[in-house]
């Protein structure tokens, strides 16, 4: 893809819900179908934008690289989604409101945590739209740092620790990689990761998928019943 398509903030994804994206990336064979599991709506509000990526790390993590050009906020792009990997043990939050007020100022769209944010009701009023696994009353320092911006996050699914101890991934469900710039959907349903090259055979895709299930709605709702409908329409 161009360099031209990969400076876009606008794509026609945005039609779509999650869950259409998600069917057409399992057609393409990703076999998380995009999906950023466990992390839920916390402050209402729709995104279709490229990511802007922060990893966190522990703050006692002194062999992590240290972040260099200012605040993470500040150097937020317009138009972009944050996206931050927290580690898995920290139960601090890594956003709060004030990071929520330097992000609109900045032109982001939103922010999507495999993590915890703190501060709901101040996000709810600039209704800047928050994703996260969970929230906090503490806030990231002294708990976590970040460390760099703009690279690979994988996102884990996150376990029970007997299950992450027995040392098989057999069944588990597969990490998502989110690269700078891929388009991050995310809504009531969830948050889905569309890599960037992927873009316009989903949209595609989608469009077919959505044509299909209208026409098995009208089925369904006429009272022929789901597997007739299915396999008249989905095959």
């Amino acid at each position: 893809m161009s360099s031209t398509s990969n400076t876009r903030t606008t794509s026609g994804l945005s039609q779509f819900s999650s869950c259409e994206l998600s069917d057409a990336l399992i057609k393409l064979s990703i076999p998380h179908g995009g999906h950023i599991p466990d992390i839920q709506l916390i402050s209402p509000g729709r995104i279709c934008s490229p990511a802007y990526t922060v990893k966190m790390v522990l703050a006692s993590d002194t062999l992590s690289p240290k972040l260099t050009g200012g605040h993470f906020v500040d150097q937020a792009k317009e138009g972009h989604v944050v996206v931050i990997d927290a580690p898995p043990e920290a139960k601090s939050a890594v956003w709060g409101g004030l990071m929520s007020a330097g992000a609109i100022a900045r032109g982001a769209t939103g922010v999507v945590i495999s993590g915890n944010c703190r501060d709901i009701g101040e996000h709810r009023k600039l209704s800047f739209p928050v994703y996260s696994r969970s929230h906090s009353t503490v806030g990231q320092s002294p708990f976590t740092r970040p460390s760099e911006v703009n690279v690979p996050l994988t996102i884990h699914p996150r376990y029970p620790s007997s299950i992450s101890a027995s040392g098989t991934s057999e069944g588990l469900f597969p990490a998502v990689t989110v690269n700078s710039g891929d388009w991050v959907v995310a809504d009531e349903d969830g948050v889905v990761c569309v890599p960037r090259e992927l873009e316009e055979k989903v949209i595609e895709l989608a469009e077919r998928g959505r044509a299909i299930d209208e026409l098995c709605m009208r089925d369904i709702k006429e009272g022929k019943g789901l597997q007739a409908s299915f396999k008249l329409h989905r095959g």
